[in-house]
């Protein structure tokens, strides 16, 4: 019998419909000699701390770091049922076939459940590797099933990068919780994570951007020309010694340009220089997840999240191919696909009748490439027929999108002609380019959104000239401008930055190592990691933009940049990359993890983390108060840890009663004011009968008191020689 374990039931069911003979049974389906059963994601997960150890119950700073001598796995509590039925079926299997989706995560899944059983290795396991659930796909990878040993690398991969979440998340977490409340900062876990909080800090470094951005005012001429042609629009090129020009070449006097402006008003200029270009707009790749993501954001608003939902959707309707691909480019055994595909997107409106018929499908783009392909490929729509009506509109403004971006690859790329112009007069040099489209091309399908986002034409025609050609002055213009901050970061566009992680390094030496790395976090997971950092309160989304709390702050002042900046992070995406082609062993890398952890807990240990100034101040000391629960009656109360001030009071609604009957007093301060009576530091406190402060002798046998002004001892209109 051939048992595959499916990553999740809707998987199970294709492969069942694909072998036929289905017979459904509670938890699988028998397939005549096979059986389809299937998991619900990961139905195994790592131990806790404490189920280590129960000394990690309690969270200590002195038993940090943890680092398990030997992983453990267990079945979680809500997957037990289905656990033990694949148990069984694995128990009477011949060969087992994992069916978890192509990635790293859907190898390790199936992987770690039969290395569980005890039977990885002890039986013949194989892989079918699917991108698409239609009836076609299916029959293919049913047909072409490959060794599972093939994918070692891959499971290892996401097995490192298991235990390095692990062992960044359980012990930074700890040692951020345990110092965020020493500040003060009391209530939820402060969550840490090797992929969340660099995209957290990302989000509040460029809010430290625009709040420390200093705009500043520039110039620049613009001069029209008349030729016999037509108009000539030019700006004026500073020469590199202009005086009032800064590092980025900017004018920032305006004088500077009137005194351009006179020279050249009224006189006639010579063309100096033609120059002409002919251009190619390649086609765009079509759509992976990643690329999705930021353009339905731009474009419609959506949010990671629900374009990856609505993307499961489609394609567990058979409509469109594996949401979570990383790739976006596509096999070119996959071109039989293309006359099927063609001739159903060609019946789903008019619109993409006219893009279906007026494709040429003897095209190759350059997304047909075979050495960019692993484990899955480009979103596409699939040989199943789309019925738009039966779909929400979320599911049709996206898979419309998908099935644009396929299109595309069947149109030419767009010509264009590029046309620069020099114009010299009065000894200044003036420069105006201009762009005229061709041809079209694939563009022709964006056409109309491409207008209504630009406001104009593509085309920005110059009129035919020659070298030497004469030019009179037309007129001028000074144009003022300001530079501008950054833009926040919206949910789609940190998608985008979080994939191009190497423009965010601290380290820019890294920067060219890092632009192949597929950036941080995976397809799967980027849209989680911002709803993530949105749940532990770090950011929140003010007018479509994201923005950092002040627990944010907080967290990216205390924490080492080593955790905060993504370099680290994107070199660990490049050792797991490295795994899964087996040229980095597992062990290789634990040992970095295990040396990375040690170093970062000795900078959190250390390291100065601000007061919350939220927080109320204790009236003895000026100190930060904390709340604390006693462990005697269960109440709440405030306290003052500051050495030498034994300050506390009542909790009152959350706050502290100053009102209270609890005593407040400041640590004695040994060069402050003296006791006129003996010589001895007065020490400052408040009374519990009428809440003022007063000042008395820190010699219990000199009962002298000093009533309190404006924070010192008034010898003037004291209280002598009265007990306290």
């Amino acid at each position: 019998m051939k048992l595959f374990i499916a990553e999740k039931p809707s998987l199970a069911r294709a492969i069942a419909h694909g072998l036929g003979h289905e017979n459904r049974k509670d938890g699988y389906i028998e397939c005549g000699d096979s059986i389809v059963t299937w998991c619900f994601g990961h139905i195994m997960e790592q131990y806790r701390p404490e189920e280590y150890d129960e000394k990690y119950k309690s969270w200590k700073m002195e038993d940090l770091p943890i680092l398990p001598k030997q992983w453990k796995l267990k079945v979680k509590d809500s997957s037990k049922k289905q656990f033990n039925t694949i148990k069984g079926l694995i128990g009477k299997a011949d060969t087992i076939v994992n069916a978890g989706d192509p990635d790293r995560e859907g190898q390790l899944l199936v992987d770690e459940v039969l290395n569980y059983v005890g039977v990885l290795g002890k039986k013949p396991i194989q892989r079918i590797l699917l991108n698409a659930l239609d009836d076609k796909s299916v029959k293919e990878a049913l047909a072409n099933l490959q060794d599972n040993k093939k994918f070692i690398g891959l499971r290892n991969s996401a097995l490192a990068r298991s235990r390095a979440d692990w062992i960044i998340g359980m012990n930074m977490t700890r040692v951020s919780t345990l110092r965020a409340r020493d500040a003060g900062y009391n209530g939820a876990v402060v969550s840490v994570g090797r992929v969340q909080t660099p995209t957290m800090a990302l989000v509040c470094r460029r809010e430290m951007e625009i709040k420390n951005f200093h705009p500043v005012d520039f110039y620049q001429l613009r001069v029209d020309w008349q030729h016999p042609n037509g108009t000539v629009p030019t700006y004026w090129k500073a020469p590199a010694d202009t005086e009032g020009m800064d590092e980025e070449g900017r004018i920032l006097s305006r004088e500077i340009l009137e005194h351009v402006a006179e020279r050249i008003r009224g006189i006639s200029g010579t063309v100096a220089k033609v120059e002409q270009k002919k251009g190619q707009s390649l086609q765009r790749l079509p759509y992976s997840l990643s690329t999705l993501q930021v353009e339905a954001g731009r474009k419609y608003g959506f949010t990671p999240q629900e374009v990856l939902d609505t993307q499961q959707k489609l394609y567990e309707k058979k409509l469109t191919t594996y949401p979570r691909s990383d790739c976006e480019y596509l096999p070119t055994n996959q071109l039989s696909d293309v006359p099927a595909i063609l001739k159903n997107l060609a019946g789903i409106s008019e619109e993409f009748a006219g893009f279906a018929h007026g494709a040429d499908t003897s095209i190759r783009s350059k997304a047909w490439n075979d050495k960019k392909i692993s484990a899955h490929h480009a979103i596409i729509p699939t040989t199943e027929k789309a019925d738009l009506s039966k779909l929400s509109e979320m599911e049709q403004k996206l898979y419309q999108m998908v099935a644009k971006a396929y299109l595309a690859q069947f149109y030419p790329p767009q010509e264009f002609l590029s046309t620069k112009i020099t114009v010299e007069a009065a000894g200044d040099t003036f420069q105006g380019s201009g762009k005229v489209i061709l041809a079209n091309g694939w563009k022709s399908l964006y056409h109309a959104e491409a207008s209504a986002e630009n406001g104009e034409e593509e085309n920005s025609k110059l009129p035919k000239v020659e070298q030497g050609d004469s030019v009179s002055y037309l007129k001028d213009d000074i144009l003022a401008k300001q530079t501008k901050p950054p833009k926040r970061f919206t949910p789609s566009s940190l998608i985008e930055a979080m994939k191009k992680i190497s423009k965010y390094v601290k380290d820019k030496n890294l920067a060219e190592q890092l632009k192949e790395c597929s950036g941080i976090g995976t397809e799967a997971t980027r849209a989680a990691i911002i709803e993530t950092i949105q749940k532990h309160e770090f950011v929140k989304v003010e007018k479509k933009n994201l923005v950092p709390t002040e627990k944010g702050y907080m967290l990216l002042q205390f924490l080492p940049d080593s955790i905060t900046y993504p370099d680290i992070t994107a070199r660990w995406e490049k050792n797991l990359e490295a795994i899964s082609n087996q040229s980095m062993h597992l062990d290789e890398f634990q040992e970095q993890q295990t040396s990375f952890i040690e170093q970062m807990l000795h900078e959190a240990k250390t390291k100065v983390i601000p007061q919350n100034p939220k927080l109320p101040k204790c009236p003895g000391c000026g100190k930060i108060l904390k709340r604390f629960k006693s462990k005697k009656n269960g109440k709440f109360y405030w306290g003052c840890f500051t050495e030498g001030c034994k300050s506390f009071f009542s909790d009152k609604n959350g706050k502290p009663d100053f009102d209270s009957n609890k005593r407040s007093s400041a640590p004695i301060d040994p060069n402050g004011p003296k006791c006129p009576t003996c010589g001895k530091p007065l020490k400052r406190i408040q009374s519990h009968k009428n809440g003022k402060f007063y000042w008395v002798c820190s010699d219990r046998r000199c009962k002298t008191i000093f009533n309190d002004k404006n924070g010192k001892p008034d010898f003037i209109t004291s209280k002598k020689n009265r007990s306290c």
